[in-house]
């Protein structure tokens, strides 16, 4: 008998589903298999580090060729859910999202990729004139290096709360292990990206508060981020990263 399979999420190239109590994310052709495979290591060693994410289980390859990681489903709600349901609670959530960012950075895991090295392949591979990258680069190698668990793409739909209360972080395809300001900076801009100005500036004072540090820090890698965003090739988000990624504004 062909078992049940509950859709939720459904994209051009990725498909997120659960079917027999278990989470399946399926990626189309256009992916790599090391970046999959990449990503399931990712997750599991950061899993046997002992933070609270979803148990990995399985790398399938499908009839297609195509491959799935098979993981743990965790039934709740998304941060970026609650604070939509529950607007005058938004203060409280974004603490706790910040709270959460903070502890994960409490983390080493050495055998992750590294932010810095990260970051340096990716404004190669950027699409902006010779000076801003030989700039841009110029600034990353003069930043502190730091050795904190970096989640790369921390955001509220990646913060699951179930029916106890209990949290989990989910997606881990680009932590890296850095610094922590570098993964606060692209917290910032994906707020910003999707028009969420408001949440931007909370996030922003709430992470400099929290960690004792300076938002003139953190900004010192907006620009990096910017521009390491921008290979991503979305036309709609182009324009708006290339003025993030001028270095002059932050100094």
């Amino acid at each position: 008998m062909e078992k049940k399979k509950t859709v939720l999420v459904k994209r051009p190239n990725k498909e997120i589903y659960v079917m027999d109590g278990k989470l399946y994310k399926q990626f189309d052709k256009s992916f790599k298999k090391s970046d999959i495979l990449n990503e399931a290591i990712n997750q599991a060693r950061i899993e046997e580090a002992g933070l609270p994410i979803p148990k990995i289980y399985d790398v399938n390859i499908n009839e297609s060729g195509t491959y799935s990681i098979v993981m743990e489903y965790i039934e709740g709600k998304s941060l970026e859910q609650l604070m939509a349901e529950n607007p005058s609670k938004t203060d409280e959530y974004m603490r706790l999202f910040v709270e959460i960012q903070r502890d994960m950075h409490k983390y080493n895991v050495p055998l992750l990729n590294r932010t810095k090295e990260k970051f340096t392949r990716k404004l190669y591979d950027a699409n902006i004139d010779g000076n801003t990258k030989y700039e841009l680069q110029m600034r990353l190698n003069g930043m502190p290096t730091h050795f904190k668990l970096c989640h790369g793409d921390y955001d509220p739909s990646n913060i699951i709360i179930t029916d106890d209360g209990k949290y989990y972080i989910l997606d881990w395809s680009h932590a890296t292990t850095g610094n922590g300001s570098a993964d606060a900076s692209r917290t910032y801009l994906l707020f910003k990206l999707k028009g969420r100005d408001d949440l931007a500036e909370k996030y922003m004072e709430l992470y400099c508060e929290l960690n004792n540090t300076t938002r003139h820090y953190v900004s010192k890698w907006l620009p990096i981020v910017a521009a390491s965003q921008s290979v991503k090739g979305k036309p709609e988000e182009r324009e708006f990263l290339m003025k993030w990624a001028t270095i002059a504004e932050y100094e």
